[in-house]
């Protein structure tokens, strides 16, 4: 999911801190994803249909090889606890976390990036927020791997190995290919590029309607 940062207003009320204005917003724009990255509100417009379908896509290979059962779990829309500033968070649009989780809860309902094996996004209006701002972060978070599946140049990202705040290797991977997922996910996925274009995109209507 991409987002848009979102400006301060001026008034005379009491200062927020960054937690507290993400939290107000969040109970304003109900639906919408309110995240914390780089010390920047971002706030995510509501999932589309062709979004929501690319992310049920999505979850079905990891399904198949087990990865939600015994010591992982595949999730939507879980909070992870960013390093990149004092308030910075994050809600990936999906992620393969290890399956004590419960046990590694920090602040605002987020967790520790370690319990993390990887996180993915599916891209919205605002592109550039998953391609540049949460490649940082994510990689400053030491996120094993990062998916991206960009929906506006029809391409799967597979980002593996971080360093700093990018990843050493960016696999890009085009309709007709398939995109592996590195095994020290707890298993072998692979994904089927052109399926997932493909349920990313509205559908058109059936002529004569």
């Amino acid at each position: 999911m991409s987002a848009a940062a979102v400006e301060h207003p001026c008034d005379d009320g009491p200062e927020l801190s960054l937690l507290e204005e993400a939290d107000r917003l969040a109970e304003q724009l109900p639906g919408r994803r309110v995240e914390i990255i780089g010390g920047v509100i971002t706030v995510a417009p509501p999932p589309d249909g062709p979004h929501a379908r690319a992310l049920t896509k999505l979850m079905r290979p990891f399904i198949a090889a087990g990865l939600d059962d015994g010591d992982s779990a595949v999730l939507q829309g879980i909070g992870l606890w960013l390093p990149g500033g004092p308030e910075d968070y994050a809600i990936p649009d999906l992620a393969l976390v290890d399956a004590d989780l419960d046990a590694h809860r920090l602040q605002n309902n987020c967790y520790d990036p370690a319990v993390f094996r990887l996180v993915l996004e599916v891209t919205s209006s605002n592109y550039k927020s998953d391609l540049r701002h949460k490649v940082a972060a994510y990689a400053e978070a030491k996120i094993p791997v990062y998916v991206i599946l960009d929906r506006k140049h029809g391409r799967v990202h597979v980002l593996t190995e971080p360093v700093g705040g990018t990843y050493d290797r960016h696999e890009v991977y085009a309709p007709g290919q398939e995109a592996p997922l590195p095994d020290s996910i707890g298993a072998e996925v692979i994904l089927d590029v052109a399926e997932l274009i493909k349920a990313g995109r509205a559908q058109s209507s059936p002529s004569g309607d």
